[in-house]
C-alpha cells in the first residue's frame, strides 16, 4: 500500500468534509467566470468536484495516483484513471488541483508539473491550484490528533521543519477476528513561496489570492492562464 492509498484508507477519520466543501465552492465560483466545456481533475480524490462541475454542464476527467480513490470514481461512474498528469494526454478548457496537490511536490517535481498542466490546456485554458501558506503550515498543520470509529483508530502526528511537512499516520483496522492489522506510513509535503510561481514559462499567474480554510489566510488560491 502507497502512503497516498493509506491517506485514502483514513481520509474519512480526519474530520475534512467542511474544508473539503468549502474549497470545491470556492472553485466552483471562481470557474463560473470562464466558459469551460472540459475540465481535468488533477487529485481528484473520490470524484466529489467532478460530480459538481459535471451537473453544471462541464465534460470532467480525473487523475489522481491513488489506485483506492481512482477505484471508487469509477464506482460512480466517473471518468478517472491512476496516473500522473505527464501521462494524460488530453487538452482541456480547465485544469484544477484542490486541495493540497502542489503541496505534495518538491520544487523540481512541481516545476514539471506546471509545465504539464500548462500542455493539458487549450490555448485560453485556466489552471487553478491552492498552497498552504507558512502560517498554514507551521500553525494549522502541525501537531497530533487522532480519530476512530468502530473498526479503526487513526493518529496523526505532523512536524513541520526545514519548510517542509512530515505527516505519520498510522491506523489499526479491526478484522473480523476482532485483531488489529496496523498501517503505518509517512507524507511529505513542502511549503512554496508565491514568487516561485510568477516567473513561469509556460502559465502566466493573473491571481493570488489569500483564503482562510481552517484559520487566518492558511491557503492561497493561484489561477494561471496558458502563456
Amino acid at each position: 500500500m502507497t502512503n497516498l492509498d493509506l491517506y485514502a484508507k483514513a481520509e474519512h477519520l480526519l474530520g475534512i468534509e467542511e474544508a473539503t466543501e468549502a474549497l470545491y465552492d470556492l472553485y466552483r465560483s471562481e470557474l463560473d467566470e470562464y466558459n469551460i466545456k472540459t475540465l481535468l481533475d488533477v487529485g481528484c480524490g473520490r470524484g466529489g468536484f467532478m460530480q459538481r462541475m459535471i451537473s453544471d454542464g462541464v465534460a470532467c476527467k480525473g487523475i489522481d495516483l491513488s489506485s483506492v480513490m481512482v477505484d471508487e470514481c469509477k464506482a460512480k461512474g466517473l471518468a478517472a484513471k491512476c496516473i500522473d498528469i505527464a501521462q494524460e494526454d488530453g487538452k482541456y478548457d480547465a485544469v484544477v488541483a484542490i486541495f493540497d496537490v502542489l503541496n505534495f511536490l518538491d520544487n523540481d517535481e512541481l516545476l514539471k508539473f506546471l509545465d504539464a498542466a500548462a500542455q493539458r490546456l487549450n490555448d485560453d485554458g485556466v489552471f487553478i491550484a491552492d498552497i498552504n501558506t507558512l502560517y498554514g503550515f507551521s500553525d494549522v498543520a502541525e501537531g497530533t490528533m487522532s480519530s476512530e470509529d468502530e473498526r479503526e483508530f487513526l493518529v496523526v502526528d505532523a512536524i513541520f521543519e526545514d519548510e517542509k511537512l512530515y505527516t505519520k499516520f498510522t491506523l489499526f483496522e479491526k478484522n473480523d477476528d476482532s485483531k488489529y492489522t496496523k498501517y503505518q506510513d509517512t507524507i511529505i509535503q513542502y511549503f512554496h513561496k508565491v514568487r516561485l510561481f510568477e516567473k513561469l514559462p509556460t502559465l502566466k499567474l493573473i491571481e493570488k489570492q489569500p483564503f482562510s480554510l481552517y484559520d487566518t489566510k492558511d491557503k492561497t488560491l493561484l489561477i494561471f492562464k496558458k502563456r
